[in-house]
């Protein structure tokens, strides 16, 4: 069952990033790195004050929507009424998330993938490199292990009340 239900969880990331780009990276310039966006702005292709408030819109909303679905599984799908296995699901998913994240988004798709490609930033790099994704995903996994704790009580709270 926690197989399914993080794969649904992936799929709910990849469905919110992809109702974001919709069919252009340029709507979601604020995924790309900053010396990217930083150009953009200089070719006269994207504001990078607009692009940035645009993206703490999106990134609130999705974690809105990250949290109420984690929140949904373990208290609703599954259930969980001791605070071990809550802190485990509530640190599993977005740990697997995470990863996720770097490696089929940042890597696979959006380095392979066409939509990601701005016209009249030709040549100039858009994926991250390695390294980066590496350290940014060990960090968010040890940020990911500390927000599992007061996420675990909260869903330990919803469950009591809702049964």
């Amino acid at each position: 069952m926690p197989a399914l239900q993080i794969a649904l969880y992936c799929l709910l990331f990849f469905l919110l990033v992809k109702c974001a780009v919709k069919d252009s990276g340029r709507n979601c310039l604020y995924f790309y790195p900053k010396a990217h966006l930083d150009e953009t702005q200089r070719r006269g292709i994207a504001n990078r004050e607009a692009e940035m408030k645009k993206g703490r819109r999106f990134m609130a909303f999705f974690c809105i929507v990250m949290l109420l679905a984690l929140l949904a599984i373990v208290t609703l799908w599954n259930r969980v009424s001791d605070f071990g296995t809550a802190c485990l699901q509530t640190c599993l998913f977005p740990v697997v998330m995470n990863w996720f994240d770097g490696i089929v988004i940042d890597l696979l798709w959006v380095g392979h993938g066409k939509i990601w490609r701005i016209e009249g930033m030709e040549g100039v790099p858009y994926v991250k490199p390695w390294r980066e994704i590496l350290v940014r995903r060990g960090m968010g996994t040890a940020i990911h292990l500390i927000l599992a704790l007061p996420i675990a009580g909260i869903a330990l709270l919803i469950g009591r009340i809702a049964s």
